[in-house]
């Protein structure tokens, strides 16, 4: 028998159509790789311990995903979901201002109240999950290092983490920071940065509250406390800045200026949260996409990141929030199973008592003066994202005869109480998709905010890039199989100084997907009891992954784990 002609890798990927995330045009060609680096590309002649046939198949690199808050599930979970299924193998946690270092013991549960409030992570999962064993964010990466995932994770320093930290209580009544204060966060920046995290966050949103309705510490800190911040940065010679704003006080162009300045002065790159509101003000956010071109032709990166569809929460018995969870008969009843809540709300009595009661009074949900039974929707099965007007729980309910809140109430009850209700919060002012396609049009733009690891119990969006894919690609034929694979490898890793991935290149790292592009797409979205304390999150199936690759090693085969957890945590250094 003749024996194998050529090296031997660890892993051939053969005849696939390799994308590799440049936007240049798709080839047919094999991969091999070794080491966990991509050794060849083209004809390879070795053989490889496993080979994978990718005929018929897209190759790309693994995605990369700038916007999650992993920052508590990568302590206790090798798993994460739900991005690691949709073909993620970097993530970048962090953000919004909240994490869990550095940290004072006596200041955990203030931490552990403004992520449950931020983030609809409950308590109980943080208590029973988080160990601890840390108090500066150096230790904190340290206690990150030690553990193995299915995806590599990178860090940034939280603002709320560090102004309480320094601050103590003055950070939560949101007293200004004086230059001792401001002196000692610059050090703290640098320390975090020359640690190894990726730069720093920061909120200025009030729908950032703790779970007691306090708003975040960072919501009034000024530019010189910004600017302090981002020159430990600079100090360190290495990170970006991540932000995100209500863009109210004084005006959207004043508060991008003072945004510049803070660029300007530091000499750091900044990310911020771009979207469309609800609230009648207008297109301020083609304003900001204006702004941060201007910027960039004077030699200052601000770059804008976007939502490939509508931001929306999803409310249901099954889940963390619904229409009615702030009245004080729901309140009753919520700790009981759902069979037994669907049973009691199915009674007549009951019924009467909760539709007659203020749902917002006693409310924790921050959100809910965003909702308006106009654009509320049942998500149904498939789920469907893109409604109409006529399909809102508003709409139908005038089509029969009913209020709103009775429409909503009985949606509720549908499927045994497992249905949604689906209530975009942004980029879906008039009710299509049009918002997001001239964000995702600009390529200055990129692409994220899914979220991942966050609000568990009533958003799932984690799955941003098979939406990008089944929707825009597929279904919209708006963007080319090879543009849409760079706006989510190459454009992101660049975007946050991953210089090592989102590229297929000889020599750069073996992350990559083996995915049928035309069968790409999410299942609807299920609650299952998987976290610390028994706590539920939302989760989907999702189908067309056939293989996701990272550091060389098959994490997922059809989506389903294969129990490989190469990922690490990933240090910036300068």
């Amino acid at each position: 028998m003749n024996k194998p002609v050529g090296p031997v890798h660890d892993l051939i990927i053969r005849n696939g159509q390799v994308v590799d995330g440049t936007g240049a045009e798709g080839f047919e060609g094999d991969i091999a790789i070794r080491d966990g680096i991509i050794q060849e590309i083209g004809q390879v002649h070795g053989h490889g311990k496993e080979e994978i046939d990718a005929s018929g198949h897209v190759v790309t690199p693994g995605f990369v995903d700038i916007h999650t808050h992993y920052d508590g599930q990568a302590i206790w979970d090798k798993h994460l979901k739900p991005s690691a299924i949709h073909g993620v193998t970097s993530v970048v946690m962090g953000n919004c201002g909240v994490g869990f270092a550095p940290c004072r013991p006596d200041d955990r549960n203030k931490l552990v109240e403004l992520m449950e409030g931020v983030e609809d992570i409950p308590a109980p999962v943080m208590h029973e999950g988080l160990e601890w064993s840390w108090e500066t964010f150096p230790e904190y990466l340290d206690a990150l290092d030690r553990g193995q995932r299915d995806t590599d994770i990178c860090a940034l320093l939280p603002h709320a983490a560090v102004r309480v930290y320094v601050m103590g209580d003055r950070a939560i009544r949101h007293e200004a920071a004086t230059p001792e204060d401001m002196d000692q966060m610059r050090k703290l920046a640098a320390e975090a940065s020359h640690a190894g995290a990726f730069g720093f966050s920061s909120s200025r949103t009030i729908s950032h509250k703790s779970k007691k309705g306090d708003f975040t510490p960072t919501l009034r800190a000024n530019e010189l406390e910004l600017t302090a911040i981002a020159k430990g940065l600079a100090d360190a010679g290495h990170g970006f800045i991540e932000m995100v704003s209500d863009w109210d006080e004084p005006s959207p162009e004043e508060e991008f200026k003072m945004f510049r300045r803070v660029v300007e002065a530091s000499g750091r790159p900044m990310v911020f949260t771009c979207n469309q509101r609800h609230d009648g003000r207008g297109t301020f956010w083609k304003d900001l996409m204006t702004y941060a071109r201007e910027a960039r032709d004077d030699g200052h990166i601000l770059r804008p990141v976007v939502a490939p569809r509508p931001i929306g929460v999803m409310l249901g018995l099954n889940g963390s929030q619904n229409p009615f969870s702030g009245t004080p008969t729901y309140r009753s009843i919520e700790h009981l199973p759902l069979d037994q809540r669907v049973e009691a709300m199915s009674q007549p009595n009951i019924r009467t008592k909760i539709l007659s009661e203020d749902p917002v009074k006693q409310s924790t949900f921050p959100l809910i003066h965003r909702i308006l039974f106009t654009q509320m929707f049942r998500l149904g099965s498939p789920a469907n994202y893109t409604p109409s007007p006529e399909e809102s729980i508003s709409a139908m309910a005038q089509n029969l005869g009913v209020s709103p809140q009775e429409m909503a109430y009985d949606i509720l009850l549908e499927n045994q109480g497992r249905g949604f209700i689906y209530a975009p919060l942004v980029n879906y002012a008039n009710y299509t998709m049009d918002a997001c396609a001239e964000m995702l049009d600009d390529p200055y733009c990129i692409m994220g905010l899914g979220d991942g690891g966050a609000h568990v119990g009533f958003i799932l969006d984690a799955g941003y890039p098979t939406w990008l894919i089944s929707y825009w690609n597929q279904k919209q034929k708006r963007y080319s199989v090879e543009e849409t694979v760079r706006r989510l490898t190459s454009d992101t890793a660049k975007a946050v100084g991953l210089f090592d991935r989102g590229r297929i290149a000889v020599g750069l790292k073996a992350d990559l997907n083996v995915i049928d592009w035309s069968s790409v797409r999410a299942g609807d979205p299920y609650l299952i009891s998987d976290l610390p304390a028994g706590g539920s999150r939302l989760m989907q199936e999702v189908f067309g992954y056939k293989a996701t690759i990272l550091s060389g090693e098959l994490t997922y085969r059809d989506g389903v784990a294969t129990g490989a957890t190469p990922g690490k945590l990933v240090r910036s250094h300068a």
